[in-house]
């Protein structure tokens, strides 16, 4: 068993203000204390004790005994030809999972996971194949984003454009609930990662409970919806889920869902050659999101070994957004980022290699 396994020191990385303050108060020290301590973990992303260097050194060694800002370690790095990295992370307990850098001339995206694995076993996704192992905490979610951007850029310095970050990695982050809307938080925080609900997205296969709980959240991301077929029948082979809520279940949260001024739900749809992609299938998703502020993401079908499908073609993309431009419904295609490295959407199942 790796050091990393058997460490019990407590993380300090995903407590609020207010638990880091009555961390500190236990062990004696003044508030200002704490407030210095959440500076340096969440501003400053400083990851060693050591480092915090406004912290008396008596108190960083106290520190060093009895916590750990977080357990996640960078296990690999494979970078993608076309600038895209991805990150196999391992946890505290062993367990491995993986986050994905995507620089833009304009923003850089960070794509997190939420669960080690997932239970959904969506007949497309790699990572369903993997089933779950267990949720990760708000401290693991937020360590991603920390470790990843102190990789790419160094320790503490801001990225050129801001940050956004997608929660489309490992799992499903709706059936993580509480530790994700904390991440959220945390990710808000003014005095901490400064990362604006508005930049965040969550992408969610249709746990319809939780939309409406989402719906009432004071501080949450954009919501986008995976939905990939636009009639039960279909949608029951693709996503198990949609046995236990329906399309029209899911549908009618989507249409009580609260949205911005300029907001709009973001329906994911992988393009699925000879699947789900024909020109009658256009017609259906425009009636099926008909009256809803939305736009749609074409996602080309990313491969791997193990899963049955392969992408429609360009060709069949673009006459299928045709019909939904046609139809006064937005959508964009989107590009396929680190195929060659396994860090394409749908692709993440903690690989040891580039490939597969």
């Amino acid at each position: 068993m790796s050091d990393i396994a058997t460490d019990k020191r407590i993380e300090l990385l995903g407590l609020t203000a207010d638990e880091l303050r009555e961390f500190m108060t236990a062990m004696g020290e003044k508030p200002y204390r704490a407030r210095q301590l959440h500076d340096s973990i969440y501003r400053r992303r400083v990851t060693s004790f050591d480092s915090m260097t406004d912290l008396p050194k008596t108190l960083r060694r106290l520190l060093d005994e009895r916590a750990v800002v977080t357990h996640t370690r960078v296990e690999s790095v494979f970078i993608s030809s076309d600038g895209t990295r991805r990150f196999l992370l391992k946890l505290g307990d062993g367990r491995e999972v993986e986050a994905v850098f995507m620089p833009e001339e304009r923003r850089d995206t960070v794509c997190i996971s939420s669960q080690v694995g997932c239970p959904l076993a969506c007949d497309f996704c790699m990572t369903g194949v993997m089933g779950l192992r267990r949720n990760m905490t708000a401290g693991e979610i937020v360590s991603q984003v920390i470790i990843v951007l102190n990789e790419v850029y160094g320790q503490g310095i801001e990225p050129p454009h801001g940050t956004n970050i997608v929660m489309m990695g490992m799992g499903e982050p709706l059936l993580n609930y509480d530790s994700v809307i904390k991440s959220v938080r945390l990710f808000a925080d003014p005095d901490g990662l400064r990362i604006a609900p508005r930049r965040v997205t969550l992408s969610t296969a249709g746990i319809v409970p939780r939309i409406y709980d989402l719906a009432r959240e004071e501080v949450r991301p954009r919501l986008a919806i995976s939905l990939t077929a636009a009639n039960d029948e279909l949608r029951n082979r693709l996503f198990p889920i949609n046995l236990k809520y329906s399309l029209k279940q899911l549908i009618e949260a989507c249409r009580s869902y609260p949205l911005g001024e300029r907001e709009r739900l973001t329906f994911e749809y992988v393009m699925l050659d000879g699947i789900n992609d024909s020109d009658r299938d256009a017609r259906e998703l425009v009636r099926l999101l008909s009256g809803i502020r939305a736009k749609v993401n074409l996602i080309p079908h990313n491969p791997a070994p193990e899963l049955p499908y392969r992408s429609s073609s360009m060709e069949r993309i673009l006459a299928f957004q045709k019909i939904l431009t046609g139809a006064g419904l937005p959508s964009f295609i989107r590009r396929p980022r680190g195929q060659d490295i396994s860090a394409a959407c749908g692709q993440l199942a903690a690989r040891h290699q580039a490939s597969a």
